[in-house]
């Protein structure tokens, strides 16, 4: 798989908790290629390589809303473990406890993705910013770049074919649209 796939893959299981982006023990053991049992042996081993801001033990309640809000995580519902949400930071300590090439990868590939939004962010307050103080509209230029890096962290992998999705953010400045087409699995 290449970079951008990469990025994509790890970009589409971050989720937001407590105004913080993670991704959830489950997910992080689908891009590891392991268990979550694993990613949970590994947590228990080593406490003081996960202090609080680097592992979010989800409550009942926000367990019960990521069930409802993300479809991927429906198999949630039966477990009787409480779910962990690793941070940015979280994920790079556990890439220092797995081994191995697709431990490596995706921790390549997660590096990639949190700089990825970092720059967008980074860019789009600055955009804000000068608009605040006064300044111009971005330009089609700077518009562009904002584009080329939400196109970077969103864009979609899957086949071309069937199914029309739009997507759009428009923020006063810009605007910006992804439009997918889905093949369909029948």
């Amino acid at each position: 798989m290449g970079q951008k796939e990469d990025i994509e893959k790890v970009t589409s299981k971050i989720i937001l908790i407590r105004d913080t982006q993670v991704i959830i023990d489950r997910d992080v053991a689908e891009l590891y290629g392991v268990t979550t049992r694993e990613i949970n042996q590994a947590l228990k081993n080593n406490p003081r390589k996960f202090p609080s801001d680097f592992v979010i033990e989800l409550t009942n309640s926000e367990k019960q809303e990521v069930i409802k809000k993300f479809d991927n995580l429906k198999g949630l519902k039966f477990s009787r473990v409480a779910p962990h949400a690793f941070t940015e930071q979280g994920l790079y300590m556990l890439a220092t406890i797995l081994k191995g090439d697709l431990a490596t990868d995706t921790s390549l590939a997660i590096v990639r993705t949190f700089t990825k939004l970092r720059q967008l962010s980074r860019a789009m307050q600055q955009a804000n910013e000068e608009v605040a103080k006064g300044g111009e509209i971005p330009d089609e230029n700077k518009q562009g770049v904002f584009k080329n890096l939400m196109n970077e962290v969103f864009a979609d992998p899957l086949p071309v074919k069937v199914q029309k999705m739009t997507f759009g953010i428009n923020i006063g400045i810009f605007k910006w649209e992804l439009e997918t087409t889905r093949e369909r699995k029948d």
